[in-house]
């Protein structure tokens, strides 16, 4: 079964499918594409499948010239229906990981995928689950569903892990440019998985097992969470003591060595930071262990939120306003700047704490016209405004929370009575400084 896969990779005739097509399925798909290989792209959203067949993008990096290309060739085959599982000898899942009740790990997605292949399972195909997880997932959650088959794993079936590494918006570090960790359930999983992708991505490096493949994703966030953390904490102390936190980052990593600079923010976004290392405490506990690191990152990130919404009030005091009836205009509502990703973005709580302290809510996003319906936060129906000088004018306070790059800042502090700037987004506008505080 192996050596006949293997082949088949070798020469691009092994159809490739992709079960979910968002911010990591449809680039995955795109590097598939580009290497030479023909694609059938999964997902449930009919909507999403609907708008590709129709050679349209939802996705703001991914081209809609390029959609209409491959579909029309018939290289990338959008589709909800499931049977065409069949149809392909590679499946890559690439579906939600969110958190459930608790922060437990909440894996209802990856399970009924996973159920919907083993309908269709066929000899000689391989299973590479990509979506963010905890350690043990592949071998002790997929493997058992694949089994009930009756199909061997390393004998007709395959089985690995591969984390996805995307960072939507990025120019510089594409799917195909980012290298690739994998680990197989064995060695005949690990040997096609590693040639699956050494056509596609730039650098594959194999590691021993699947559980070390998952471990590394968990870890490469972890450390973002917990220094990102730390700032948050100093942010939040030098404010006190007077002391830009911003400039000193800028100093002190003109330190040529031991030092990488992190940033603060009004809390974490995208799907990765937020949520990947509370999988590692959930697992932690499951073993009698607590993991401190974690957890404490965990509180002050998700607690900066409610510190922008103290700062915001306390500026509103300083010009005699209560927040309640105070019109507020969020600029940015995606987790980053210069996406269209709004993923757990802290913009979503902080339009509930002002929501519920009373304040009169509008936003602009230029990458977000509707603001869309969130598993985590109670979103309103509100659209995009237009950031105009009457706009500007007519609000008590802008509060930046996404720092998008087409933005005019001397512009918006110009015509704004006051700015709440959680990103320092306005560093190098040198005029009316007093209407700016930092938060």
């Amino acid at each position: 079964m192996d050596r006949q896969l293997s082949e088949n990779l070798k020469n691009k005739t092994a159809k490739i499918g992709v079960i979910g097509l968002g911010y990591v399925g449809l680039p995955l798909i795109q590097a598939f594409i580009r290497a030479g290989y023909s694609t059938v792209g999964f997902d449930v959203d009919q909507s999403k499948v609907n708008q590709l067949l129709s050679g349209e993008s939802y996705i703001g990096h991914i081209q809609a010239d390029w959609i209409k290309k491959y579909t029309a060739e018939g290289r990338f085959v959008p589709t909800t229906d499931m049977n065409k599982l069949a149809e392909v000898e590679v499946i890559l899942i690439c579906v939600p990981t969110p958190l459930g009740e608790g922060r437990t790990p909440d894996l209802s997605y990856v399970e009924q995928t996973t159920r919907e292949i083993a309908q269709r399972l066929k000899p000689g195909q391989l299973i590479v689950l990509e979506s963010t997880t905890y350690p043990g997932t592949t071998r002790d959650v997929m493997l058992p569903i694949l089994s009930t088959t009756g199909l061997k794993a390393e004998e007709d079936f395959f089985l690995a892990y591969s984390p996805e590494r995307e960072d939507p918006g990025n120019p510089d570090f594409s799917a195909s440019r980012i290298p690739k960790v994998v680990g197989g359930l064995g060695k005949k999983s690990s040997a096609l998985a590693v040639e699956l992708y050494s056509a596609a991505v730039v650098e594959v490096v194999p590691v021993s097992t699947c559980e070390v493949a998952e471990a590394c994703k968990i870890l490469e966030n972890t450390y973002r969470s917990i220094n990102i953390a730390m700032v948050n904490e100093l942010k939040i102390l030098f404010d006190k003591l007077n002391i830009d936190i911003w400039e000193v980052i800028d100093a002190a990593k003109t330190k040529p060595f031991g030092f990488a600079p992190f940033y603060p923010g009004p809390g974490l976004g995208g799907h990765c930071i937020p949520i990947d290392p509370f999988y590692l405490s959930w697992v932690a506990r499951n073993h009698e262990m607590s993991t401190r690191f974690i957890e404490l990152a965990g509180e002050i990130n998700t607690s900066m939120p409610q510190y922008v919404v103290e700062r915001l009030g306390e500026a509103l005091n300083q010009h005699e306003k209560p927040i309640k009836g105070s019109k507020i205009a969020i600029l940015g509502v995606a987790y980053k700047k210069d996406v269209d990703d709004p993923r757990e973005s802290p913009s979503f709580k902080l339009l509930e704490l002002l929501a519920a302290r009373g304040a009169v809510i509008t936003y602009n996003d230029p990458y977000i016209p509707v603001l869309p319906k969130m598993r985590s936060f109670c979103v309103p129906e509100l659209g995009s405004k237009e950031l105009t000088e009457e706009y500007l004018q007519n609000q008590d306070c802008v509060l930046i929370a996404t720092d998008h790059s087409c933005y005019d800042y001397p512009f918006i502090v110009e015509h704004s009575d006051l700015v709440v700037d959680t990103r320092n987004a306005t560093v190098e506008v040198t005029v009316d400084r007093e209407k700016i505080i930092k938060a």
